[in-house]
Formats: C-alpha cells, structure tokens, sequence
C-alpha cells in the first residue's frame, strides 16, 4: 500500500485559509495548531504556514495586551488579489512600452550598418587600428621604468632611505659613544661585539654617488 503524500506548502496555506474564512473568527496560535490537524496541516508546521500567510498579507495578526490574535476575511483576500492583479497588470503595460522603445532603438541602430563592401572594409581597418593600438601600448609598458615620473619617485624614494640609513647610522654611533663612555672597562669586549655585528673601523656614513646625465643623442633632440 502506497503511503500517504504529504501536503505542499500552498495546500497546507489554502487549508489554514479556510479555517479563517468558515468561522471569520480570531485566534490565538496554539488555537490554530490545535485546528490545523483537523485540515491535515500538523501542528508542528502550522506557525511557519501562518507566519507565510502574514507575509504575504493574507492573514493579519495585532498584539492584545500579552496574546497575539491572527485573523482573516475573504473579502480581505479579495482587496490582495485585486491589488495583486493591478500591480501586474501595470507592470505588464510598463514592460510593454519598454519593448516597443527597445524595438525602434534596436531598428535606429540597424540603420547605416547595412552589409557592404564599405562596411567590412571599414571594420577590418578598424581591427588593424585596435591591434597596431594594443601593440603600441604593450612598447610603451617596456619603457615605463625611463618615465620621468618614475624616475623622479625612485630619486626621492632613494634619498628617503639614504636619510634613513645615515640616521640609524648616526643612532648606533651615539649608542657606541654612550657604552664606551659608561663601560670603559670594557673596552675590549664592546670592541669585540662591534665587530661581530659589523660595526668595524670603516663603518660610516652612506654617500650618494653623484648622478651623470645620460648623453643625448641625435633622436632625442
């Protein structure tokens, strides 16, 4: 024997439905979910099928002091489905004259891209155009580090990290002065930890090399 098909969810809404519209009375939830079995709709799926029912303006519910009522009327279905129908129907009208513009837009378009000898001929030059475009760009990149704004941001870029450099240098000479000073006994071994780290003899200041302007030649002038 075949089991039972359970309800869908719109048969499980009609049938609540009709529990409003038989008795026009109000409820309290767990009235409905007491009622919901007797329309085949289990009590454990009633709350969610109500709740569908609210959202959709089918069923409307107000707080009365501490209980919260649902009820609903056919006439109140009726006012939702003629709202309904007129919203669709406008839509529909909406939708209609926005095709016909999309049409004679569509037919404007057309007009002066007519097949022809021209046209394919002005299209292929039009493609050269794009791929003699897309070449020169592509030229351009390999010489984006001679930009002279690139260049001028690496020469600062440089001069922000030489000044930082000669002021740690400037720091660590300061921080040696200071433990020769306050450690003269141990001389030795701070002599010893310098050089470890590589704090020798010739350690000082960075110098920029001076810039030499690149010849010029024939082209560039």
């Amino acid at each position: 024997m075949s089991k039972k098909r359970g309800l869908s969810l719109d048969e499980k809404r009609e049938k609540m439905l009709q529990i409003f519209y038989d008795s026009q009375d109000f409820f309290l939830l767990k009235e409905l979910e007491k009622l919901g079995p007797k329309k085949g709709v289990i009590s454990q799926s009633v709350k969610d099928v109500i709740q569908s029912l609210v959202d959709d303006d089918l069923v409307f519910k107000d707080k009365i002091g501490t209980s919260v009522y649902f009820w609903s009327l056919p006439s109140c279905a009726g006012n939702q489905l003629r709202n309904v129908t007129r919203k669709l129907e406008t839509d529909l009208q909406t939708n209609k004259k926005r095709h016909a513009e999309l049409v004679e837009q569509c037919k404007a378009l057309k007009k002066g891209r007519e097949e022809s000898d021209a046209r394919e001929e002005a299209l292929h030059e039009l493609k050269a155009i794009e791929q003699k475009h897309n070449e020169l760009k592509e030229e351009l990149a390999q010489y984006a580090d001679s930009d002279p704004a690139t260049l001028e941001a690496m020469k600062k870029a440089i001069e922000v990290a030489h000044s930082a450099a000669n002021r740690w240098t400037d720091n660590i000479f300061t921080l040696r002065q200071w433990c020769s000073n306050n450690f003269p006994q141990a001389k030795e071994q701070l002599d010893h930890l310098y050089n470890e780290v590589g704090i020798t003899d010739d350690f000082d200041y960075f110098e920029l090399p001076a810039v030499v302007p690149l010849p010029v030649t024939n082209d560039e002038l």
